[in-house]
């Protein structure tokens, strides 16, 4: 086991990564003019060298064709965001039709709520975890508001019950069948921001509709990190953000999935936009809204070019990669590492609290300082000033994520050595 977790076997699984060259496709931030030792994928995914080009390609076209430039070229703007479907649909396991790269994550969960969060005063029931990520909570109460219900009794939250902060799937199966007459909607996410825990979408999904609520789920930390398949999984909904795993840049244009049972569902509300309208009319400008059959039907603007062209660079580097399943062999393979090496060399100044199951949890660790929150920050401050960045979570954990298309199994090494000097181990 020892050789298992020496540096001579993190260069040789280097050595042999099938997706070692991927690496050179991002800009590293500097320390001490090298390469940072960057573990923050999972809040900002690094630049992909291409990124520019795709950007400058925009502009080139915008100086050179202004407002003809929406109708010329492979890469016109009137069908830009089209221009991502296929390698979306493949990312989430869904049809072309079923996804669209638009807005925000937050926007994009607004939207979806209004279509599939109708409460009645027999089902006005939001079902999620605590401790969502506050973006999610503050959707969900202002929509339970909105409609004239009470946040106190309406917004249901499921505790964690398993060591750690985790939330066992029984859990989840008891809160839907005890608030199962009264729930409107099931919104959960697919990997828990702060503790990393994956979830079961397909059961998730099966326990809501046997109920017969809705369900959503936000996929911000899952989409570029594990495996989906929602088209065949069937929730109402899903959105996600690309600007993690998916390196698409700060405040990336957001992704949102609706499944194709409903995109010819005329009695579903929804709050329309001219880019929804079907494109076959959109431009005859008639005042009837006739939504475009798919996700695209809930798009509200013309897509934000400049937004997408990075979107376009980081999914071609997912391609080369040959895509999320071979991300997810070598994530495996790199999060059980950092698992194993921080359970044997700093069992006494670090707890995992991310399950240890591989299927339960993605390429993030949590871990938390013994010894108290203020020993915590002080280690995070201390990895900083060496060129070792992950990300601080309030009160006490700190998020490091080893993401397969740039990090090194020698970089958690570094992480252990300098947490072991910090320890003075």
């Amino acid at each position: 086991m020892s050789e298992l977790l020496s540096r001579t076997h993190a260069t040789a699984l280097d050595a042999a990564d099938p997706l070692r060259a991927l690496r050179a496709e991002f800009v590293f931030p500097q320390h001490n003019h090298r390469d940072q030792t960057y573990f923050v994928g999972n809040s900002l995914g690094l630049q992909p060298r291409a990124a520019k080009a795709a950007v400058q390609e925009v502009m080139d076209k915008w100086g050179a064709l202004a407002v003809e430039g929406h109708f010329t070229g492979d890469t016109q703007w009137l069908g830009y965001h089209r221009l991502v479907n296929a390698q979306l649909a493949r990312m989430v396991g869904a049809l072309p039709s079923e996804v669209v790269a638009m807005n925000t994550l937050s926007v994009n969960l607004h939207l979806m709520m209004v279509s599939f969060y109708r409460p009645t005063a027999e089902r006005p029931v939001i079902l999620m975890e605590a401790g969502a990520f506050p973006t999610d909570r503050h959707a969900v109460e202002s929509q339970i508001r909105f409609h004239g219900f009470d946040p106190t009794t309406d917004l249901v939250e499921v505790q964690p019950d398993e060591p750690n902060g985790t939330i066992s799937l029984a859990a989840i199966e008891r809160a839907i069948a005890e608030h199962g007459p009264r729930l409107a909607l099931v919104l959960w996410p697919g990997v828990q921001y702060r503790s990393g825990q994956v979830f079961d979408l397909d059961a998730i999904t099966r326990m809501a509709r046997l109920q017969g609520a809705r369900v959503g789920f936000d996929l911000a930390h899952s989409v570029g990190n594990v495996p989906l398949q929602l088209h065949d999984i069937a929730p109402d909904f899903a959105v996600w953000c690309h600007y993690k795993y998916l390196n698409s840049g700060p405040g990336a244009v957001a992704g949102c999935f609706v499944h194709e049972r409903h995109h010819r569902d005329a009695s579903l509300p929804r709050f329309a936009g001219w880019w929804g309208h079907e494109e076959a009319t959109r431009f005859k400008m008639a005042p009837q809204f006739v939504p475009a059959v798919g996700a695209e039907g809930w798009q509200l603007s013309n897509p934000p070019v400049l937004g997408l062209a990075p979107l376009r660079a980081a999914l071609d580097v997912v391609d080369k990669a040959g895509g999320i399943e071979a991300m997810r062999a070598k994530s495996l393979q790199l999060t059980g590492l950092l698992d194993a090496l921080v359970r044997a060399r700093l069992a006494g100044v670090l707890e995992v609290l991310t399950p240890a199951e591989p299927e339960r949890r993605g390429c993030q660790l949590s871990l938390r300082v013994v010894g108290g929150r203020e020993r915590g920050r002080n280690l995070f401050e201390y990895l900083q000033t060496v060129g070792v960045l992950g990300d601080w979570r309030e009160p006490d954990v700190i998020r490091i994520s080893p993401t397969p298309l740039y990090n090194r199994y020698l970089d958690l090494h570094h992480f252990v050595e300098e947490v072991e000097s910090w320890a003075g181990l």
